[in-house]
């Protein structure tokens, strides 16, 4: 499919079956959007520039780059687990009001990974890893570091195991900055390939949804830990990830916020929420759209000036990102991509942590309920229906299952807000491509 689109005064291509992108003028991409069936005003081109038009069209075409066939590459399926996330505490030092995992306790009882479980699930990986070389696990809460004896002790049991089997561990953890102190952030630097930082951006944003236990904001017992940990990560990986909510649709101002802060990898994502007050609804989406463009020239400014920075959802690779089979099943949760609560038991990821239906087993067990898996290995961007005609299918690779699921009861049914914020993301992503190639260039 072809699609076409216009930042400002700038016009695009994008070519879904090449992963083409093309910048045009408004003529051109008049000419085209009446070839894909839109009722449009050409009456101003005249026979002569539609001809010189066409015969461009014509040369695309020919070479691939324009109207390509989609292929279908249905992804390759494999048995072998490669990552797993382990819930290490479910608990909290925090009350966040948006929080999925129920703040913490998963609607469940608060409790700790003992080290045992932990083993176990390392065991189970390494045994269900086939020749996988390389393994990840993720340590997630609730707030890992309150159990962060189990976290160290983990890391070096696996290390071990994993030397032994001729396999080599990654891992990253999320942390909400509380706890992280001198000896805890060396530990962090030195063993981890990648750590998520949650804050949300400005003072009042993050403290208005982000309180501690007794009901106060975090703002100030974070941010110091924070930018501390990043001045000793050097140029290893790590991310600050906030969330904006209905309350801060001004939202890029919070990307800055983070940005003028030293903080150079930055990701905010849209609430996921039915809470009123905070929940993204349909009649937000036209103020997100504009916010995401003033988030894009302020973005383009910034790195013109030399001064960038990497935003997330402004990333998208069109030439060496990657394979499509890869993009079709996306993130492989439930299939190859596990994740472990406190008493071992094994969910599709942890937003399906808790819920009976979705019960996989447990690491003590060793093995998987395939009713369950097989639901999720047969899942892939082919059968989201509604994906079909999306220019960025290929990219979002049919949004998020459990999102699905607990929007739309399917997890083949895209969740159409997040959908309509995707697309947003995804042209401002490749106009910022286009002028990153021209700042290049100069």
């Amino acid at each position: 499919m072809v699609h076409v689109f216009q930042f400002k005064e700038n016009y695009y291509i994008f070519d879904t079956g090449s992963s083409s992108l093309h910048e045009c003028d408004a003529k051109a991409a008049l000419l085209l959007r009446e070839k894909l069936g839109e009722a449009v005003d050409t009456s101003a081109i005249t026979l002569k520039e539609r001809q010189a038009y066409e015969e461009d069209f014509a040369e695309l075409q020919q070479n691939g780059l324009l109207f390509a066939p989609e292929t279908k590459s249905y992804p390759i399926k494999s048995n072998e687990v490669k990552a797993l996330c382990l819930h290490i505490c479910h608990d909290c030092n925090l009350r966040c009001r948006y929080c999925f995992a129920d703040e913490g306790a998963y609607h469940s009882r608060r409790e700790f990974m003992s080290l045992e479980t932990a083993k176990k699930a390392i065991d189970f990986l390494i045994e269900n890893s086939g020749n996988r070389k390389i393994l990840e696990t993720d340590f997630f809460g609730g707030e890992p570091l309150m159990n962060f004896e189990v976290v160290r002790e983990t890391v070096l049991y696996a290390k071990q195991k994993a030397a032994e089997r001729g396999k080599k561990f990654l891992f990253t953890l999320t942390t909400n900055g509380l706890l992280l102190k001198d000896e805890i952030a060396q530990f962090l630097n030195a063993e981890m390939e990648n750590v998520v930082l949650s804050l949300d951006g400005r003072k009042e944003v993050h403290d208005a949804v982000r309180k501690t236990a007794n009901g106060k904001g975090s703002f100030d017992l974070v941010i110091e830990n924070l930018k501390n940990f990043v001045r000793i990560r050097g140029n290893k990986s790590y991310y600050v990830r906030g969330t904006f909510t209905a309350r801060n649709l001004d939202f890029s101002k919070d990307v800055l916020f983070l940005a003028d802060n030293g903080f150079d990898s930055i990701s905010l994502e849209p609430v996921v929420t039915d809470i009123p007050g905070l929940a993204i609804r349909n009649e937000d989406l036209p103020a997100i759209c504009a916010e995401y463009d003033v988030l894009c020239d302020k973005y383009l400014a910034r790195m013109a000036a030399g001064k960038g920075f990497n935003f997330f959802h402004f990333n998208v690779d069109l030439e060496g990102g990657p394979c499509l089979a890869k993009r079709v099943s996306a993130c492989g949760a439930g299939n190859e991509y596990f994740s472990v609560v406190p008493n071992g038991d094994l969910y599709p990821c942890h937003q399906f942590a808790g819920d009976p239906n979705f019960r996989m087993g447990s690491v003590y067990e060793g093995k998987l309920d395939e009713n369950i898996r097989s639901r999720f290995q047969n899942s892939c961007l082919f059968t989201r229906k509604k994906c079909e005609g999306c220019f960025a299918k290929f990219i979002c690779s049919g949004g998020c299952s459990a999102n699905n699921y607990h929007f739309n009861g399917d997890i083949d049914e895209p969740y159409e807000v997040t959908c309509a914020m995707m697309r947003k993301r995804t042209e401002n992503a490749m106009h910022i491509l286009a002028e990153r190639k021209k700042l290049q260039s100069q």
